[in-house]
Formats: C-alpha cells, sequence, structure tokens
C-alpha cells in the first residue's frame, strides 16, 4: 500500500478560508492570472503613473502588449461585478477570491516573486467599515481557534478603497507562541471601495456601497503554523509538505 500524500499549506488554508467565508455567505470566484492592464490597474483606479506599474513591481508581457502577471486578486472584484451587472443580477454580492499574485521583487524570507493572496468584496446598500471589521474578526477566530483574537485599523491609503485602511490583529492566549503573543501583526489592507471602482464594473455608487480587503495567505501561513520562512511554501521540498 503506497503512503498517502500530504495537503501543501496553502492548499490547505484556501480550503479553510472558504469553507468560513461560505458560512458567511460569500461566493468564490476566480480569475486569469495573465490580466489586462484595465483590469489589473485602470478598472480599479490606479492612476497611469502610480508607482504600482513600475517595472520594478510588474511583470509585463514583452510580446503581449498592454498584458500583465496580476499583481494582486483585486482585478477579479471588477469582473465578478461585470458579469453580474451583465446578467441583470444588482447588489447585494459578496466574493471571496484566493489565488496565486507576481510580483517583481527580490526574495527572502518573507517574499517571493509569487505568492498566494485573498481578496474579499461585499457590495449592498448599506454596507460599513463596520461589517468590514466584523467579518475579519470572525474569519481569524476561525483559523486561530486556540487564541482570543484583536482587530484594529489603522488609516492608510489605496487607489481603490476610501478610506483605506491597514488591518492588524493580536493573538491573546496561554496556546500563543510566545513571540506572536499580545503583539500586534500589519495583516492586510482593506477599505470601503472607492466609486470609481464600482462606477468601472457598471454598478451605481449613488445606490451601493462595499468593503474590500486583501491579504497573503502566505503570510497568514507562517503564522498559523510557526513557519520561519516564506520560501520553504514554493521550495517543493516533500521534507517540509510531509509536515502538513
Amino acid at each position: 500500500m503506497s503512503e498517502r500524500g500530504h495537503i501543501h499549506p496553502i492548499s490547505s488554508l484556501i480550503r479553510e478560508a472558504n469553507r468560513i467565508f461560505f458560512d458567511m455567505g460569500f461566493t468564490f470566484a476566480e480569475g486569469p492570472l495573465l490580466e489586462s492592464e484595465w483590469y489589473n490597474f485602470d478598472a480599479l483606479n490606479v492612476p497611469k503613473d502610480h508607482p504600482a506599474r513600475d517595472m520594478q513591481d510588474t511583470f509585463f508581457i514583452k510580446d503581449e502588449p498592454g498584458m500583465v502577471l496580476r499583481t494582486h486578486t483585486s482585478p477579479v472584484q471588477i469582473r465578478y461585478m461585470e458579469a453580474q451587472i451583465k446578467k441583470g443580477t444588482q447588489p447585494p454580492y459578496r466574493v471571496i477570491v484566493p489565488g496565486k499574485v507576481f510580483r517583481n521583487e527580490a526574495t527572502d524570507m518573507t517574499h517571493e516573486a509569487e505568492f498566494f493572496q485573498i481578496e474579499g468584496l461585499a457590495v449592498g446598500p448599506d454596507i460599513t467599515l463596520g461589517h468590514l471589521k466584523g467579518t475579519l474578526e470572525k474569519f481569524f477566530k476561525e483559523i486561530f481557534k486556540d487564541a482570543s483574537v484583536e482587530i484594529r485599523f489603522r488609516p492608510s491609503f489605496f487607489p481603490f478603497t476610501e478610506p483605506s485602511v491597514e488591518v492588524d490583529m493580536r493573538l491573546v492566549g496561554d496556546n500563543v507562541p510566545e513571540k506572536l503573543r499580545d503583539r500586534w501583526i500589519e495583516m492586510m489592507g482593506a477599505g470601503m471601495v472607492h466609486p470609481n471602482v464600482l462606477r468601472n464594473a457598471g454598478v451605481d455608487p449613488e445606490k451601493y456601497r462595499g468593503f474590500a480587503f486583501g491579504m497573503g495567505l502566505d503570510r497568514l501561513a507562517l503564522l498559523r503554523w510557526g513557519i520561519d520562512d516564506v520560501r520553504h511554501m514554493h521550495s517543493a521540498d516533500l521534507r517540509f509538505v510531509n509536515q502538513f
């Protein structure tokens, strides 16, 4: 009898995140890894001269002008809302988008050129930052079951949200590893969907509002399982995978 394989920690985390958000009423969605600049930048209210478009951050496709390897999972927000509008389906929408993204940057213990994100979007007539906070608290409490979880927002700026916030998380409890216990850790960027983003997707910003968030699943996995080096995630080393 052959030995059973092991699920990669990122795959395990995606499955668990999908279950948690499904229970909160979110639908799973996905989109292409090769993306147009319109969906990756323009439709998300990212200006033409924004640093994120710089060659240092984005992989542009040499033989296909106007195409990039997506730098975040946010383009799926636009694609999902567009598809719903074309079908005649108005908000409310709730969607979760896990997937691989690419950044042209040097690799080290905490950075990789390709990694996984999970994106969340909720749009409706009365969505507030309070709904965002409650959703994230529920998610983190499910992920870190043995700890008490606290969330805080700090003002920030992203072109696709207004207002924008950085989301910090703190784990409290005897079962939390000492190096994480009682420490505020930056987890993600989030905020209320910018009216221009709703408008670009065909949703009336006078009638509807929404929240959006995006976080790195690799970073979440590091915290969840106490992994020291993000490069293990993509090493294809079975000694690492077999621990899960």
